[in-house]
């Protein structure tokens, strides 16, 4: 019971952690900011793969050693769901990385290179979709607590 307890805390902290990130990078992707913060989204964004690694690792450490164990899991439809929505995050949060990085060796080239407008709203956009969608986790881990099914 130590056991599931103590993982269901970790898994709640790495999420608390990954949904701040991504909102730091969120707030930081502004017109008035990005002079600013263009330069270190980069490694912000290190931190937000960092943390989804952890919210994935802790997340199987539960389904495997946690009280439901992976049987519950490995036939669980919401299960899948969910998983498919944290990967559906992860390939969107592909553009705005690839983007970041760009954009830190814009800036390490030109210390007054300006983020195109385009650019940057296209970036914010990915993280904003990111955001919402990871709204839906939650959702599923109370569906499956409480064994509700699609």
């Amino acid at each position: 019971m130590l056991l599931d307890a103590t993982l269901a805390y970790l898994h709640f902290l790495c999420i608390i952690a990954l949904v701040s990130l991504i909102l730091a990078e969120a707030a930081l992707l502004r017109p008035a900011l990005i002079a600013q913060s263009g330069r270190w989204l980069a490694r912000l964004d290190i931190g937000v793969a960092i943390a989804a690694v952890a919210v994935l690792s802790s997340g199987l450490s539960r389904a495997v050693w946690g009280a439901k164990g992976w049987g519950y899991y490995a036939h669980n439809p919401v299960f899948h769901a969910k998983i498919g929505v944290f990967v559906l995050v992860a390939l969107l949060s592909i553009m705005p990385t690839l983007q970041f990085i760009r954009w830190a060796k814009a800036f390490r080239r030109d210390p007054a290179y300006m983020v195109p407008a385009a650019e940057l709203k296209r970036a914010r956009r990915y993280v904003m979709i990111e955001l919402h969608l990871l709204v839906l986790l939650p959702l599923f881990g109370v569906m499956m607590a409480r064994d509700l099914h699609f």
